[in-house]
């Protein structure tokens, strides 16, 4: 029995992927963004936990309904047809219950420590949650969606800050964030172009089609212009702009990786994107913190 229940729990940590954390890093940048540049480099210390472990949660109920979504198409795609839900190994009311659950915890955690223009906008953040896994059946910008549901963390973090509507440059930010995002879920979705396409699933991958590395370069420098103007308009210092021109680097770096588009070098690419985030984060930090 202990046998039993300690095997379930592993199959509920592979569900929602704890065991493949990128999805929380990528989510958690963007969020740490807002949190600071809000704050100007001192966010409230609750509201910061708060959004930490609404990031992990919120990440964690994306992959259990991804997984209740495409229950019937991962058991063909090679990459995931492993996943718990697609081997048959929980069910699609277990998945749907530990989305259910997670997603109520963290609309607690709103309604407890956040104020109540928080939790308008957290009912925002599970619909597109809930919404992104389906949205590849319907049209080839799923990336998009994605993006959107990501980014929505930055208007929350600013509304539950200040407990007003976000200012104009906190929308830039959430621009900018749709931009990466799509981007690197598109480098992503190069690794299951081939298995798609049979399926009948869409996605930027598949509609950018011979051009998508380079439909991938323009995201990745309108995202890089979209921060340049919002460092321009919050006046933040030249580290802020030094981690921008790292970035870039690294934007090059994963250009090359995508060339001769191996699978492996595929997702080391889109897996290199947390070290754009935590350079990114770290200029915002050193902006307000450091001295000079």
């Amino acid at each position: 029995m202990d046998y039993n229940y300690k095997q379930k729990l592993n199959l509920y940590a592979r569900l929602i992927r704890l065991d493949k954390p990128i999805g929380i890093y990528l989510l958690l940048w963007p969020t740490l963004w807002a949190l600071f540049l809000v704050a100007d480099g001192s966010p409230d210390i609750i509201v910061f936990f708060v959004f930490i472990l609404g990031v992990v949660l919120m990440r964690s109920a994306g992959c259990a309904i991804n997984d209740f979504a495409d229950r019937n198409i991962d058991r063909y795609v090679e990459r995931t047809k492993a996943r718990p839900l697609a081997a048959g190994e929980i069910s699609s009311k277990e998945a749907l219950l530990v989305f259910s659950v997670l997603c109520l915890i963290a609309f607690l955690l709103a309604v407890v420590f956040l104020n109540s223009l928080t939790l308008w906008f957290s009912v925002v953040a599970v619909i597109l949650a809930a919404s992104y896994p389906f949205m590849k059946r319907f049209h080839y910008l799923p990336q998009v969606h994605l993006g959107m549901a990501f980014a929505w963390a930055v208007p929350m973090a600013a509304v539950a800050l200040t407990n007003q509507a976000p200012a104009p440059w906190v929308w830039l930010l959430f621009i900018a964030t749709v931009l990466w995002t799509t981007a690197y879920d598109t480098i992503y979705g190069i690794i299951d172009r081939e298995d798609d396409i049979k399926i009948g699933v869409k996605s930027t991958a598949i509609l950018f089609g011979s051009a998508d590395r380079l439909m991938i370069g323009l995201l990745q420098l309108l995202f890089i212009i979209s921060l340049l103007l919002l460092g321009d308009q919050l006046e933040l210092r030249y580290w802020y702009f030094l981690a921008l021109f790292v970035a870039s680097i690294l934007f090059i770096y994963q250009h090359k990786l995508t060339k001769g588009y191996g699978r492996h070098n595929c997702l080391q690419a889109f897996l290199h994107n947390n070290y754009v985030g935590m350079i990114i984060f770290i200029g915002v930090i050193c902006s307000y913190w450091l001295p000079v």
